[in-house]
């Protein structure tokens, strides 16, 4: 709880699914929740309700301009309840740069078919409160890994990582193809999800199937060359949405005293030689366990 509340490791069958902890910083984690905002805010600062909002940085150990996925991941989470199965972890922020209290609370639950992760944001100030929510996960890479989401849009970004121009297509399409993950080196978010998203790791037999919550329609993926992991990271808004843009929609605001809610469900299962239709890559598929 004191690493940002992350988890640190995932497995099933003995196989990792998500990537082991590998170090002792955050980023080493197997993954964190995001809360309130995914990925960057330009230079920290946007105007909202009325107020403009100045944030530092919070890259540890850069001198990175952009803060980036919210305070979650930077602060001591205390665990509420917790059994073999089960956690219950909450952090509370108090007014300040982001001058909007919230409490935070993850929920996370392992079943005989997986694991899920819960997040709930409530807002203790007097104000609406501009938020996003979303969840970070790191994925083991090989040479074969496959990704596969199927969206509407990708966005082109610049050097620093902001989005400066959305190629969207009239259907949601898979953007590797089929391909292996590492074909592509991107850090940039994809709009209009439509079913799960799926990782596939054909030379060690297994599949994990990824169900989002419906306000989770953005996908977030990281595949930095050369490394032996990605990120696909299910989140509620595109980065730096709190600087809208002519056309974009509103940020959510999210009323006093109310709760956002979002989920992930990550579903394991074994590879099968035949395909399968609820796999958008083929080959190859996979079959319950």
């Amino acid at each position: 709880p004191r690493r940002g509340g992350a988890l640190l490791r995932f497995d099933w069958r003995d196989a990792a699914v998500l990537r082991r902890v590998c170090g002792p910083g955050i980023f080493d984690t197997a993954s964190f929740a995001l809360v309130p905002f995914s990925n960057r805010i330009a230079h920290g600062r946007f105007a909202a309700g009325g107020r403009d909002v100045a944030l530092p940085p919070n890259f540890p150990g850069t001198d990175h301009p952009h803060p980036l996925h919210g305070f979650g991941w930077l602060a001591d989470w205390t665990i509420c309840d917790t059994s073999d199965r089960q956690a219950l972890l909450a952090f509370s922020h108090e007014a300040g740069a982001w001058p909007w209290a919230f409490d935070a609370e993850q929920h996370i639950a392992l079943d005989e078919d997986g694991l899920e992760m819960s997040l709930a944001l409530t807002n203790r100030s007097s104000a609406p409160m501009p938020y996003g929510l979303g969840f970070h996960p790191y994925f083991p890479r090989d040479e074969d890994t496959v990704y596969s989401g199927l969206h509407r849009g990708e966005w082109l970004t610049d050097s620093e990582g902001l989005p400066v121009r959305l190629d969207r297509r009239d259907a949601a399409c898979d953007w590797w193809g089929g391909a292996p993950v590492g074909s592509r080196i991107v850090d940039t978010v994809y709009e209009e999800r439509e079913g799960p998203l799926w990782v596939i790791w054909p030379s060690r037999g297994i599949a994990l199937r990824i169900d989002a919550s419906a306000n989770l329609a953005h996908t977030v993926v990281y595949t930095p060359a050369g490394a032996d992991f990605f990120c696909a990271e299910p989140v509620s808004h595109r980065t730096d949405a709190f600087n809208r843009r002519e056309g974009d929609p509103p940020v959510e605001m999210l009323e006093p005293g109310a709760t956002a809610r979002a989920t992930i469900r990550l579903g394991p299962q074994r590879l099968a030689a035949g395909p399968d239709e609820r796999i958008a890559v083929q080959p190859p598929a996979a079959v319950g366990t």
